[in-house]
C-alpha cells in the first residue's frame, strides 16, 4: 500500500470517527424493504436526529412508522462500538426477537465495512456481536432485572410503549447508567397513562433528563397527503392511523376531549406564561390585570394527601380567555390567602372555590381576610335561573363555595367540552392541555386516567359552567346578570359575619353562615 493511500485512509478513519453521519452514509448498507442492499443515505431529518443523539445522553423520540430510526440507532451504536473501546450497548424490546432484530441490523451494517474499517468479531451470534476492542451489543428481551447487573454505555429501548414492565427495568437501569452511560428510547405512541407517555410528557416540560424528538409522519421528504390517507385505509382505523402517523397519544381510550380539539388549542392558543411567579414558579401569568375587565377564578383544593394540587384559572369573563393559572401543593389555608391576594389583584374577581371537604379550610382563610366577592351555592342543586336570584337576596339559602355533585360533575364538564369543541374559550396553559389529554370516560362517569391527575380539568370546568351559567342570566335580565357575577361585589347578600366551620364541636357539619348555624351535612 502506497504512503499516499495510506494517508488518505488515515484521514477518512479520522473524519469517520469525528462524524458518525459520514461514517453511515459512505460505509454501511442497509436492507431496504424494496430495493435490497443499499447505502444508508440519510435524509436530513435523520441526520438531525443524530446529532441530537450524539449531543444528548438520553433522547426520548416519539416516532412514526417506518421512518427508519430504529435503523439510524442501529448505526449510531456501531460508530460507537467501532471508535470507543470497551462500549456496553443493550438493546431491550417487548420481545427477544423484536430486540435482536436491532442487532441484526448492526451486524448487517458491520459485515459490509471496508477492512481498515472493521475491528475482528470474538463473539458473533444471533443476539451478540463482540468485537476485539471490548464493545458489544447484545440484545434482550423485556423483564424487570434487565440490565440490572452490570454497567451499560447505551440502553436502546425499542417500542417502549408496548412494554409492560418498562417502570421497572428503567429504574433498575439507571444505577448502572449513572457512571456515565446513555440512553435512547424509541416508540409510537400506544395510548396514555403508560411508562413512555408519562416520561414523553415530563420531558417536554422539562422535568427529566431527556430530550424529547417528535417525528411524524411528514417529516419524510418521499411523503404527501396521498401517502398518510393511504394509511387510513391500510390500517383500517382513522384512530389507529393517527397514532401509527400522527404520533397522536389521545386517540386512544374513550377520551373526553377529541384530538382533534386538543390539535386545535395545541396549534393556535397554547402558549409559554408571560411571567411565572411564587418560590415553586407555579403560578403562571399570560394577561396582567386589567382593571376595565372583570375576571373569575375557579378554584379547586387538594385532598392534602399529597397525590393531588390545589389548582385555580384566572379567565377573563368576557372574552372567556385563560389569563392565569396555578397548580401547587400550598396548605389549604395558605391557598386561601393566596386565592384572596390573587382576585384582588384582578379587578375583585369573582371568587368560585369547590367547598368540598378540605376546601372548608381555604374558604374559611379567604372570609378571614374579609374577602366580600365570593362566590355562594344555593343548598339545592335544582333551583332555576328564576330562583336564583331570590336565594342570593336571602342568604339562608346559600353556603359559600361551589358545590360539586353528581348533577354538577357532568354539567361542568359538559361546558367546558362544548366551549372547546366551539372554539369558544382561549387556553393557554400547556399544563391544562396536558391534563385533557387524559381525561377520559370510566365507566360513564369522565375522570383522570390511572396515574394522572385533574385538577385542573376539574377547576377549569367550574369556570366554565359558572360563566355559561351568568351568560344565561345575562340573556334573561340584567338583574340576574347582576346576581351571578356582581351580586356578591354590591353586597346583595348581606352576609357580613362569615362562617367558621369549627362554630359547633358537637357538631363538625355545621357553618356559621351570616351569624347563623346551619347545618352543611348534605354536601357529604
Amino acid at each position: 500500500m502506497s504512503q499516499d493511500l495510506k494517508k488518505i485512509i488515515r484521514q477518512e478513519y479520522i473524519r469517520c470517527a469525528k462524524d458518525p453521519a459520514h461514517f453511515m452514509k459512505k460505509y454501511c448498507n442497509i436492507q431496504h424493504p424494496q430495493r435490497g442492499r443499499i447505502l444508508f443515505n440519510l435524509y436530513p431529518f435523520q441526520e438531525k436526529v443524530l446529532h441530537l443523539m450524539q449531543e444528548n445522553p438520553y433522547s426520548i423520540i416519539l416516532k412514526s412508522r417506518q421512518l427508519g430510526i430504529s435503523t439510524l440507532a442501529g448505526g449510531y451504536s456501531l460508530w460507537m462500538m467501532l471508535f470507543h473501546k470497551d462500549k456496553n450497548i443493550l438493546c431491550i424490546a417487548t420481545k427477544q426477537e423484536t430486540a435482536r432484530n436491532m442487532v441484526t441490523k448492526v451486524k448487517f451494517m458491520y459485515e459490509g465495512l471496508p477492512s481498515w474499517l472493521k475491528i475482528p468479531a470474538e463473539e458473533n451470534n444471533k443476539l451478540s456481536l463482540r468485537l476485539s476492542n471490548g464493545s458489544i451489543i447484545k440484545a434482550t428481551s423485556a423483564s424487570s432485572d434487565a440490565g440490572r447487573s452490570e454497567a451499560v454505555s447505551l440502553l436502546l429501548i425499542d417500542e417502549a410503549a408496548f412494554i409492560d414492565q418498562i417502570g421497572e427495568i428503567w429504574a433498575s437501569a439507571q444505577q448502572t447508567l449513572a457512571t456515565g452511560g446513555g440512553a435512547i428510547v424509541l416508540s409510537t405512541p400506544y395510548g396514555t397513562g403508560n411508562w413512555f407517555h408519562k416520561t414523553w410528557v415530563s420531558a417536554e416540560n422539562k422535568q427529566n433528563d431527556f430530550l424529547p424528538i417528535r417525528l411524524p409522519w411528514d417529516v419524510h421528504p418521499e411523503r404527501d397527503q396521498v401517502w398518510r390517507d393511504r394509511q387510513d385505509e391500510l390500517l383500517g382505523d382513522p384512530r389507529m392511523a393517527s397514532q401509527e402517523c400522527d404520533c397522536d397519544f389521545s386517540t386512544s381510550g374513550d377520551i373526553v376531549f377529541h384530538s382533534e380539539w386538543i390539535d386545535f388549542v395545541s396549534q393556535t392558543t397554547v402558549q409559554e406564561p408571560l411571567e411565572r411567579r411564587g418560590v415553586d414558579q407555579n403560578l403562571w401569568i399570560w394577561e396582567g390585570a386589567d382593571y376595565s375587565r372583570e375576571y373569575m377564578i375557579a378554584a379547586d383544593v387538594a385532598r392534602g394527601d399529597g397525590k393531588d394540587f390545589s389548582a385555580c384559572h384566572i379567565i377573563d369573563v368576557e372574552t372567556n380567555t385563560q389569563v392565569g393559572e396555578y397548580r401547587g401543593q400550598l396548605p389549604p389555608k395558605e391557598f386561601g390567602y393566596f386565592l384572596t391576594g390573587l382576585a384582588t389583584e384582578y379587578n375583585n374577581a369573582m371568587l368560585v372555590v369547590e367547598n368540598a371537604n378540605i376546601g372548608w379550610a381555604t374558604l374559611d382563610a379567604i372570609r378571614e381576610r374579609g374577602y366580600r366577592n365570593l362566590y355562594q351555592s344555593p343548598k339545592t342543586d335544582k333551583m332555576t335561573a328564576e330562583s336564583y336570584l331570590r336565594a342570593y337576596e336571602g342568604s339562608s339559602e346559600m353556603v359559600p363555595g361551589f358545590t360539586m355533585s353528581m348533577r354538577t360533575r357532568p354539567l361542568c364538564i359538559n361546558k367546558f367540552r362544548e366551549f372547546v369543541g366551539d372554539r369558544s374559550v382561549v387556553i393557554r396553559s400547556k399544563r391544562l392541555l396536558e391534563e385533557m389529554k387524559v381525561f377520559i370516560w370510566r365507566n360513564g362517569r369522565p375522570e383522570a386516567q390511572s396515574g394522572y391527575n385533574d385538577d385542573l380539568v376539574m377547576s377549569f370546568g367550574i369556570g366554565m359552567f359558572l360563566r355559561d351559567t351568568s351568560l344565561k342570566f345575562q340573556q334573561q335580565s340584567l338583574d340576574m346578570a347582576r346576581a351571578a357575577l356582581g351580586g356578591i361585589k354590591s353586597n346583595k347578600v348581606g352576609w357580613s359575619g362569615g362562617y367558621n366551620t369549627n362554630s359547633s364541636v358537637e357538631n363538625p357539619y355545621k357553618a356559621n353562615i351570616d351569624g347563623k348555624d346551619h347545618d352543611i351535612s348534605w354536601l357529604l
